[in-house]
């Protein structure tokens, strides 16, 4: 059970559980009591009926009443949980606080949303660990650098792709890696690595699409003479760019802004959209409902 909770609030443990089940009655009761059984206080808690699925979602973010007296081994209180969670068919993750994620970045030859995750890590607002940089490209080892970040350029063609690609996994798995974080990295992801990284990979791509798609999106979107320019960040599936919705957003633009102009408004609003999936991402609020997300922020 992969850990994606770091930020610590305080010298005390503290926890998230979230989980997901077939809506029913006595759900929020089983866990309330669970934790007041083992003598944990609730900090604050979130949920969600889906009416479509019939599905139920809950974030619940806890800590010891007691550190003398209360179960906190995270090992023990997942076992201890496992009886409530089989008696409502539930899936769940429970999560420490104080463990922050790690976090591989893959990018290519576009670099404001590398730059401005590694900035906000560096200053504690995202609170994650990133063990190393993956590109395609060797053009921002310097930036890696110079955050004391160890980079690997892993050259792809569509003959090396495979090859490539266990590369990547092999990195994963030496460096625990707990989620993938596509930073502008311009290249398909095979079937089977979405399949190995099921849920813990996130894309940018700006929000033209189905329209303006290929090279140069913001040249096409001015010579279309667009109003309103986003992007969205999403889990990747073998379906591109297709994969759960996490984040978008929007700014108006008109038509005295060139190209160049707009690319520049664009590359703002893709990394304040990614910084802001990767912040709920790793703090356990991003929940998959099918082909949609839950998000509790």
């Amino acid at each position: 059970m992969a850990s994606m909770t770091p930020k610590v609030f305080s010298n005390v443990a503290e926890y998230i559980l979230t989980l997901s089940c077939p809506d029913q009655p006595g759900i929020v009761h089983a866990v309330t009591g669970f934790l007041a059984e083992h003598n944990l206080n609730i900090k604050d808690s979130q949920q969600f009926g889906d009416p479509t699925s019939n599905k139920f979602f809950m974030r619940v973010h806890f800590m010891p009443v007691d550190s003398a007296t209360s179960e906190t081994n995270i090992e023990q209180l997942q076992t201890s949980f496992n009886k409530t969670a089989e008696s409502l068919s539930m899936t769940f993750k429970l999560s420490s606080v104080a463990q922050k994620p790690r976090v591989l970045i893959m990018v290519s030859k576009i670099g404001h949303c590398l730059n401005d995750i590694l900035f906000r890590q560096s200053i504690s607002q995202l609170a994650i660990d990133v063990p190393l940089i993956v590109s395609n490209h060797p053009d921002y080892a310097p930036l890696a650098k110079s955050y004391n970040i160890p980079f690997h350029h892993l050259p792809v063609t569509v003959d090396t792709k495979l090859e490539q690609e266990k590369q990547i996994l092999d990195l994963v798995e030496e460096n625990k890696i707990d989620l993938i974080v596509l930073a502008r990295y311009m290249q398909v992801l095979s079937p089977g690595l979405c399949s190995a990284m099921s849920g813990k990979i996130i894309n940018i791509h700006h929000s033209f699409l189905p329209s303006f798609k290929g090279a140069k999106p913001y040249h096409q979107a001015y010579d279309r003479g667009v109003k309103i320019i986003g992007a969205t960040a999403h889990f990747v599936t073998s379906d591109l760019d297709e994969g759960p919705i996490i984040e978008q957003n929007v700014v108006r633009v008109d038509h005295s802004l060139s190209p160049k102009e707009l690319t520049l408004e664009g590359s703002n609003v893709e990394s304040n959209v990614l910084a802001t999936a990767v912040k709920w991402v790793t703090e356990s609020r991003v929940l998959l409902n099918g082909s949609k997300t839950v998000v509790f922020n």
